[in-house]
């Protein structure tokens, strides 16, 4: 009995082999190429579901808000650069029918008494990833669930062949609250 105590005890204090040469930390962030394609923004977004939420966050190391998930996936997955608020990014490409919304395209909510107090990303089969709110993590919902379907404001997309050009424009000035700030000043 003492033999197969002592016997477990070292097994467990032992440490497996190291591989030479072994990754021993994962990435921060997906390894997802820059393109154009819709695809590659859902790709995206799939990849960070579990970061943590953190208002105002805008990275996989410091969390994300609605905006900032959207605003970094679509920025880094199809080069389009959105404003940092969910308002102002409900004005930008193209609007969608709900039967036209496909896997990439950004999906809005009102969350709070206001339109388009919430955005995600669609990723197909009626899911969305999103960040949620403070306590959550980024995840995958299911768009059909009553809490949504009765919140859902619209669709728009904003990169793909299909998208018509966005005019370039003042941001409005909530968009962006530091320079909101130094200009009152």
């Amino acid at each position: 009995m003492l033999g197969a105590m002592a016997l477990l005890l070292a097994a467990c204090a032992s440490t497996p082999p190291s591989r030479h040469g072994a990754i021993t930390r994962a990435p921060r962030a997906p390894m997802v190429e820059p393109s154009a394609g819709l695809e590659e923004i859902s790709i995206q977004a799939m990849a960070l579901v579990g970061t943590p939420y953190r208002y105002g966050g805008n990275t996989p190391d410091s969390g994300f808000d609605c905006s900032g998930l959207v605003r970094y996936v679509v920025a880094r997955a199809a080069s389009v650069q959105l404003p940092r608020t969910t308002e102002a990014m409900g004005t930008r490409g193209t609007p969608l029918e709900r039967s036209q919304v496909a896997s990439g395209d950004l999906v809005f909510f009102n969350t709070t008494g206001r339109p388009n107090s919430h955005v995600g990303i669609y990723v197909g089969q009626n899911r969305f990833v999103h960040a949620p709110s403070t306590g959550g993590t980024v995840r995958l919902e299911d768009m059909t669930k009553s809490y949504w379907a009765s919140r859902y404001n619209g669709a728009r997309r904003v990169a793909g062949a299909s998208v018509a050009p966005t005019p370039v424009e003042e941001p409005p000035p909530d968009d962006d609250p530091i320079a909101a700030f130094a200009r009152a000043q």
